[in-house]
């Protein structure tokens, strides 16, 4: 998911193919706006690079076709 806006100090939302959620990043040190994570039952379990992020959307929308 793309961090969207921030809420506070740990909670953000986040986005993925126009589903929006909060997420906590309590788990996780140095999180911005723009950034993309992993997200596992409501918290950001792993900071992805694009080109990471890129390949994980372009899967996920192969296994959904």
């Amino acid at each position: 998911m793309r961090i969207k806006k921030k809420i506070d100090d740990s909670k953000y939302i986040a986005e993925l193919g126009g589903v929006e959620r909060e997420v906590l990043t309590t788990l996780i040190d140095d999180i911005k706006v723009g950034d993309y994570v992993i997200v596992h039952t409501g918290f950001a379990i792993n900071k992805l690079d694009l080109k990471e992020a890129e390949d994980m959307i372009n899967l996920i929308k192969e296994m959904k076709s």
